[in-house]
């Protein structure tokens, strides 16, 4: 999915190298023992095909303003599932999660501002927009979720 150029142009603009995406995997996988929060496998309930991953992370990115401790909700699918609402359910499933296992928090997201699908799921999820900013040497869109909302499902720990 990383190496997939369609994919891979609105999360950094080049496909992932295999050193790359084993290391965003650790990363990934880390997040869980330290921050008891991170992403998903996502795969589509009938058939369980593989669709992407979605979670939350705290990557303490370099960026003015800078949002570090705030948990950033992310999501990136393989290019057969774009269009189908996955993202927007597993992002909400993954918020009302967050809401239930960590109280109401500030979620903060990151997105190019050429990517029209992505903020299009921010929308759907309750994310404003609240910086346009530079993140490594690139132009990006910053977005936050203040408000809670009550959850739309029974989360389960994954």
């Amino acid at each position: 999915m990383l190496r997939d150029e369609a994919v891979a142009r609105h999360i950094g603009g080049n496909p992932y190298t295999e050193e790359e995406s084993w290391l965003r995997f650790l990363r990934n996988v880390g997040h869980w023992h330290l921050f008891n929060f991170g992403f998903w496998i996502v795969r589509e309930k009938s058939g369980g095909e593989f669709v992407g991953h979605v979670g939350l992370g705290d990557f303490r990115r370099d960026t003015a303003p800078y949002f570090g401790g705030d948990p950033e909700m992310g999501w990136v699918l393989a290019r057969p599932a774009h269009g189908k609402g996955y993202a927007t359910e597993a992002a909400q499933a993954a918020i009302d999660w967050m809401q239930l296992r960590h109280g109401p928090k500030r979620l903060v997201c990151m997105i190019d501002p050429d990517n029209a699908a992505s903020f299009r799921v921010a929308a759907k999820c309750g994310f404003q927009q609240f910086a346009r900013t530079t993140y490594k040497k690139t132009t990006v869109v910053l977005l936050e979720r203040t408000s809670v909302q009550p959850p739309v499902w029974n989360a389960r720990s994954p």
